[in-house]
């Protein structure tokens, strides 16, 4: 079975954020399944903290799909029921991470990636 252009991003992402952020693999969800609004949606990857509680949310796009607003805007989307401390987008070319400030709710772009590790002090 061929893999989709998504799919091989989601499992690229998955093999980086175990290899490299330190996200163990038995604390990772792919096409995590929820509901919002009585309609069902799937997170792509959703990596929980050691109390189970959702940690990172995790959008894959293609390498083709641009990385926009309306990418960013469904992420935000699926946090209104998830609640996690991080965003993660990605076309497996262009990727940006959002951390959420405790005070405010906010998310905010930033530059450097945590560790899992940091993740869960944060």
């Amino acid at each position: 079975m061929k893999l989709t252009p998504e799919e091989e991003v989601r499992q690229g992402t998955i093999r980086w954020l175990n290899g490299q952020v330190g996200c163990p693999m038995g604390l990772m969800a792919s096409e995590y399944g929820f509901t919002y609004n009585r309609r069902k949606y799937r997170a792509d990857i959703v990596v929980f903290g050691r109390d189970l509680a959702p940690l990172l949310l995790v959008e894959c796009k293609a390498p083709d799909v641009t990385i926009d607003g309306s990418v960013i805007e469904q992420a935000v989307r699926y946090n209104r029921v998830l609640r996690v401390k991080f965003i993660l987008v990605t076309n497996g070319k262009t990727s940006y991470l959002c951390r959420r400030n405790p005070e405010s709710g906010e998310f905010t772009f930033t530059a450097e990636v945590p560790t899992y590790e940091e993740m869960l002090q944060l």
